[in-house]
């Protein structure tokens, strides 16, 4: 069995499955991807050639073989409530060695560790998260000690037991433990948090609570028969939930053709959040798309939004809807009923102006065709807002139009629905630009694929139908349909709509291909390793239009400043049409068309539109820069960031190791080979480094065997033999052994000094040898940090490598505070002292030693994304390529995006407060309220557009 810390998706086990299966002493392979572990049935004298094929894949593995049976324990771990807390702690244990398998009861807080050797490393390593932990007493009716072990050879299957059953334990949920998922509207801050954990956490049959106050989710791990009692619960604390995501729920997604703003979004939650069977609901309004969750039939849901005039055909995703999609936003027949309308309207200001009557038979006949040619859609969508009971734009527009023709203003009312319906289509139009931003993503791979059919000759077909382990061909010129790994064949490669890349990448047998890059020079031959579904290039379009579907904080706040502004504004337009007259004698239709020009103005338009617009079009043009960032909130998050920490290996350097130096203090000992006997056996990157080291050196010349091999977080590794202990790790490692040794010492200074990792190996009470280690700093690293330190951001690197290397490195590309000998616990403080000193404080990172760091920023980057599944799911920002000056990019063009939405909320609510002044003085008119309503609305979007334009971000 070994462990293999970077196989973790379905990729790897089918690269390891190639590799492998082509060695013929190989039989049967078995795998547990989450536990990173891999079982091997062979016929192998040793286990070098297992641990040389995976350390050539770029997968180097450990051998996991205990030297005593697994012990179980079980801890009581009082912080540990939620699915993050189970993320974290699956993370940080999971890459220790000696542990075999964890076992999670969040309701009652119990971690079960399935273990080999000590546990105070486990315990530590809890406490290092903030979440101590103690041994659960045995009178708990659960038993701590060895496993029944099974067969200790490699390639055998370590039987799992089952824990002792416990009678002491009423509480523990019962083997129908079920999890339902709420969304809850008003619950965006730690208050409704501590409102509802106060709340939930007494009732009987409710276990773990996970919050996600960003997506307005709440996750209830509970034994109950139903979610009656949670929603009575939530109800009664004022927090009533949309609907609860079940098991039994079925995910269905519409097109909605006309839901392309907030008023219909809006309009659609007021109609379907209540209705019985639909529980939950998922707007994406660039896309028109809504996701509803529900167990009722698709019918009832289609029904119930037509008869709000909503357009819904469900979406499939198929070829054919695409290319039905591309149909004009505006169509001929939509453009000749506005100019129909808008001639008419101008014939019926002409003649009322001509002839001084603005209620002769001509005016009233010209005003009646406008209105109907042009505000018919209009009317319909007011009319069916307030039977909704929503004071949405097209009800107040519908009500102040209606509302001039009663007074017998007629040309102005004909004029006004007619440049509000204008206005309505160049919005239409602007919003398409945005929307057009990510089908521009979609485009970017082919449809169609040359691939190699099983009688040898090549055949274009559909990009869909490839399936995975397939050969397709690739000319000069062509762009890339599929994912997949170079066979035959070399050339470059534009990788820049996937990593942001500027220069073309060289291929060669071996290398990876993304769907949507551009092959330039070359012809080549590559095989499949993921469906059209599952590309790259699919995850990406995935992940930003689910970005789009988080709420910002500045939208967050608009659309609550809405709900409160728009009602607030009606109201005070009734009082100007009816207390003036009552109060004061003024003259009715007076006071009546003042309040006629605040309804006008009573739908706050601009400023809703205005942050989604320039959300999507930020996370549009970072995306097609090789940024993907995961959401609004972190696109607004990056212009706040005060400091940086970064992972020195494989972030500011190349992360691929050489060996540079070898110090023998003994030439009897054959310390080379010894050491690399040892290194083979490591997954860590500097061990990797010796035994490449040894491979140039010697070639395939047969490496010792070692017994009882044992990984020693954060200071080396060790194993016996031919009947002695030896030790391979750093200086902590030779301190803690208690060997002095002055050359040792002499060795490692003068090392270390020149900035290199310096290793030792060593005997049972001597030194044998220092290895000297370096990793090569990224080109682009000096530049990066230039560019952080000339935002005002302070850099701070956490590595692993000792101090003096650390030091070196920081000084080489310009750190402001560099520190080593970190384990992962001294990183994820390091992070929470900067938080506490710089409150917004970002991490980047590529390895599971990051992860808890990673999850404490406030911001995490992934480094080196592309093709990872991991990274692009779980990262707040991943970065497809290794260049780090993607995180100053990131940075400016939040910052950007923060400065456009601050013009375009004080420019929205500027030109309000200067018409409310206009209004109430009688200095505005119908027609230039709706001007400068709608010209705000265009206004805002096209300044939120420009960051598509954006160059220097």
């Amino acid at each position: 069995m070994f462990h293999v810390p970077k196989m973790d998706c379905r990729n790897e086990e089918r690269q390891i499955r190639e590799c492998l299966g082509a060695i013929p002493a190989i039989g049967e392979l078995e795998f547990d991807l989450p536990q990173r572990l891999l079982t091997v049935h062979h016929n192998l004298a040793d286990t070098q050639q297992i641990t040389g094929a995976l350390a050539a894949l770029g997968m180097p593995a450990a051998e996991a073989l205990p030297a005593t049976a697994p012990h179980r324990t079980r801890l009581r771990v009082p912080k540990m409530d939620c699915r993050n807390e189970e993320r974290e702690i699956r993370e940080r244990l999971g890459a220790m060695s000696g542990v075999w398998d964890l076992e999670f009861d969040l309701q009652n807080r119990l971690l079960t560790v399935q273990h080999e050797g000590p546990l105070q490393q486990i315990t530590d390593a809890l406490a290092a998260l903030g979440m101590p932990a103690e041994v659960e007493p045995q009178g708990s009716g659960f038993s701590t000690g060895p496993s029944t072990p099974g067969p200790s050879r490699a390639g055998t299957v370590l039987p799992s037991p089952e824990p002792a059953t416990s009678s002491a334990a009423p509480s523990a949920l019962p083997a129908a433990a079920q999890s339902a998922t709420f969304r809850i509207d008003k619950m965006d801050c730690p208050t409704e948090e501590a409102l509802i954990r106060k709340r939930l956490e007494g009732m009987s049959g409710v276990g773990g609570l996970d919050f996600n106050l960003m997506q307005h989710k709440l996750t209830v791990q509970h034994s109950l028969t139903s979610t009656e009692p949670i929603v009575a619960a939530l109800r009664s604390i004022g927090l009533p939930p949309a609907g609860a995501e079940g098991t039994s729920g079925r995910r269905t997604v519409y097109r909605i053709e006309n839901m392309d703003c907030p008023t219909e979004e809006a309009l659609i939650r007021d109609k379907l959040q209540n209705m019985e069977g639909v529980q939950k609901l998922d707007f994406n309004l660039m896309q028109r798309k809504l996701t509803v969750t529900h167990t009722v039939p698709p019918t009832a849901v289609e029904q119930a939004l037509h008869a709000i005039g909503m357009r819904a055909v469900v979406d499939s995703g198929s070829p054919h809807e695409e290319e039905v999609r591309e149909r004009p936003a505006v169509t001929r027949r939509q453009w000749a009923l506005m100019a129909v309308a808008g001639l008419s309207a101008a014939a019926a200001e002409a003649v009322a102006f001509t002839i001084g009557q603005d209620r002769a038979w001509p005016v009233l006949v010209l005003a009646i065709v406008s209105i109907i040619t042009g505000g018919w859609p209009t009317y319909k969508k007011g009319w069916l807002a307030l039977r909704s009971g929503i004071l949405n734009m097209n009800a107040l527009m519908s009500i102040a139009v209606t509302g001039a023709i009663l007074i017998g203003q007629w040309p102005e009312a004909a004029m006004v629905m007619f440049l509000f319906a204008l206005a309505e289509i160049i919005e239409v139009l602007s919003l398409d630009r945005a929307r057009n931003a990510i089908r521009g993503l979609l485009a970017m791979a082919p449809e169609l694929a040359t691939v190699q059919q099983p009688d040898g000759r090549w055949q274009e077909v559909p990009a869909r139908s490839v399936a995975v382990g397939q050969l397709v061909r690739i000319r000069p010129g062509e762009k890339i349909p599929l994912d997949g790994v170079l066979v035959s064949g070399q050339s470059a490669v534009n990788q820049a709509p996937i990593t942001g890349e500027s220069i073309p990448v060289a291929k060669a047998p071996g290398d990876p291909v993304f769907a949507g890059t551009l092959n330039e020079t070359g012809s080549f031959e590559y095989r499949v390793n993921a469906e059209a579904t599952h590309s790259t290039l699919a995850r990406i379009i995935k992940a930003v239009e689910e970005a789009q579907g988080s709420r910002a904080p500045t939208q967050r706040f608009v659309d609550q400043f809405a709900r409160i502004y728009t009602p607030a504004v009606f109201a005070f337009a009734l009082a100007v049409a009816v207390l003036p007259p009552l109060l004061a004698g003024g003259a009715w239709m007076d006071w009546i068309y003042k309040a006629l020009v605040l309804l006008v103005i009573a739908c706050p338009c601009a400023l809703v539109i205005s942050t989604p617009v320039t959300v999507v079009s930020g996370l549009a043009t970072a995306a097609r820069r090789g940024i993907l960032i995961k959401g609004g909130a972190y696109l607004e998050q990056g212009r706040l960031l005060k400091a940086l920490a970064l992972d020195k290996t494989g972030t500011i350097t190349q992360g691929r190791p050489v060996v540079t130096d070898v110090v023998e203090l003994d030439a009897a000992s054959d310390a080379l080979r010894l050491a690399a006997s040892l290194a083979v056996r490591s997954d860590h990157p500097v061990s990797g480094a010796v035994a490449a080291y040894w491979h140039q050196q010697h070639g395939s010349e047969t490496l010792l065997e070692v017994d009882a091999f044992e990984a020693i977080t954060g200071r080396g590794v060790n194993g016996r033999i031919g009947g002695l202990w030896y030790f391979l790790g750093n200086r902590r490692l030779l301190q803690e052994l208690r060997i002095a040794s002055p050359q040792a010492e002499a060795a490692l200074k003068q090392l270390e000094d020149a900035g290199k990792t310096a290793i030792v190996l060593a005997g049972e009470g001597s030194a044998l040898a220092v290895v000297g280690v370096a990793d090569t700093v990224r080109e682009t690293s000096r530049d990066a940090i230039a560019q952080l330190h000339a935002l005002g951001v302070q850099t701070l690197m956490l590595t692993g490598d000792n101090q003096q290397t650390a030091s070196a490195i920081g000084r080489n590309v310009g750190i402001d505070d560099a520190r080593g000998g970190l384990l992962p616990e001294d990183k994820l403080k390091a992070v929470e002292e900067a938080i506490g000193r710089y409150r917004t404080v970002g991490m980047v990172g590529d390895g599971i030693n990051d992860a808890p760091a990673l999850a404490k920023a406030n911001i995490g980057f992934a480094m080196g994304a592309a093709g990872t599944d991991t990274a692009i799911e779980t990262a707040d920002v991943a970065l497809m390529d290794d260049d780090l000056r993607k995180v100053p990019q990131f940075i400016r063009l939040s910052r950007r995006t923060g400065a456009i939405l601050k013009q375009n909320i004080v420019l929205a609510l500027g030109i309000k407060v200067v018409f409310f002044a206009l209004a109430l003085l009688g200095m505005a008119t119908l027609w230039m309220a709706v001007f400068a309503d709608m010209g705000a609305s265009l206004l805002v979007v096209f300044n939120g557009l420009r960051l598509l334009k954006s160059r220097t971000a």
